[in-house]
């Protein structure tokens, strides 16, 4: 069995990925994936193409790997059957988590508003974060701040809609709680895209931060669904950080996509291992062939796979490039796309 992403020096657990694929469609050898040491992984691939599929059958072998957190990001909440119980899974949901206000950094405040830091409202409510630990001290720090009527009123509206969110709690999400054994899977359906951003940041940034500080007894791996949705500039400050330097004090990070094209450019050139199912549109093909290494053999365009869970696998750490078909999943998939045919054929009685 060859192990993607890890010399042949190495030894530890690995992720069942599923089996080589010959150029005559035929099914190979088994092949996996290193998961002893972090990557930073992308994986992409058109609607339906099998990315998220591909996503969660690395989360459920991180999951039962010894030494290794999986936290899922979910913002379509399709990936709740990781948390079930199968022997060795055994997982937790938080739908719709909470995060500490003073979790966010200050200078993030006025992004996730809406606001510009260079203008009255937004400036006030940096400063606000900055003197002020929840939600409800800024909110107290804005009515009795010593600006205009106008500035007082527009910051405390936004600061208002923040609180409609739901998402700010005193006893919010501790990122060091989430670096247990079993995956965490934070289901975000049921937030809007600002609150989802943040909530993302704080977790993005918590992984890295408390592994920096060796709070954390085990290696977390950040795996984030619809990645292309957290690349502005809430989120992708953090996750950017643990692309270029998680990898030293021990994080992984595996971001699937449908929009490679919408990515942050370190993420490609970043990650030692690109998993490329079907693309078709060019904007995307040629993000992820900016990074053809020249041990690929020809073009990448030429080698992209056709068939929904066959993957293209560019291995940086060996230098090596493998044509995968990715295994099926062992726990319950949640994102399967409902048919109209699954509710029945509805009579009717025409008069």
């Amino acid at each position: 069995m060859h192990v993607i992403g890890r010399r042949e020096d190495s030894t530890g657990p690995v992720c069942d990925l599923g089996a080589y694929r010959a150029r005559d469609g035929s099914t190979g050898a088994s092949v996996s994936l290193d998961i002893d040491r972090p990557h930073a992984a992308v994986v992409v691939g058109k609607r339906g193409a099998g990315k998220s599929h591909t996503l969660a059958v690395v989360a459920e072998d991180l999951a039962r790997a010894p030494g290794v957190a999986p936290v899922v990001i979910d913002p379509m909440g399709v990936f709740g059957g990781l948390a079930e119980t199968d022997g060795a899974v055994s997982g937790r949901v938080h739908c719709d988590p909470t995060i500490r206000a003073d979790a966010l950094p200050p200078r993030a405040w006025p992004a996730l508003l809406g606001l510009s830091a260079t203008e009255p409202a937004g400036s006030l409510i940096w400063r606000a974060a900055t003197e002020s630990p929840t939600l409800d001290e800024m909110q107290a720090f804005v009515a009795d701040a010593d600006v205009t009527a106008d500035t007082r009123r527009a910051a405390a509206n936004h600061l208002a809609l923040a609180d409609s969110w739901g998402v700010f709690d005193a006893d919010g999400l501790d990122p060091v709680s989430l670096c247990t054994p079993g995956p965490d899977v934070l289901d975000l359906s049921g937030l809007d895209s600002e609150p989802a951003r943040a909530v993302t940041r704080v977790v993005a940034r918590g992984l890295y931060e408390a592994k920096v500080a060796d709070e954390a007894e085990t290696i977390p791996w950040l795996l984030i669904d619809e990645a292309h949705a957290f690349t502005d500039e809430i989120a992708a400050p953090a996750i950017e950080t643990v692309l270029t330097r998680g990898r030293t004090p021990g994080v992984g990070i595996v971001l699937a996509t449908q929009r490679p094209s919408a990515l942050p450019d370190a993420a490609v050139s970043q990650a030692d291992l690109r998993i490329i199912h079907r693309l078709t549109a060019g904007p995307d093909i040629s993000a992820m062939a900016t990074a053809d290494p020249t041990y690929l053999d020809g073009a990448l365009t030429a080698r992209l796979p056709r068939e929904r869970g066959c993957a293209l696998v560019v291995d940086d750490s060996t230098e090596s490039v493998h044509e995968v078909r990715v295994r099926d999943r062992r726990t319950r998939d949640d994102g399967s796309t409902p048919r109209a045919s699954d509710f029945g054929v509805r009579s009717e009685t025409v008069e």
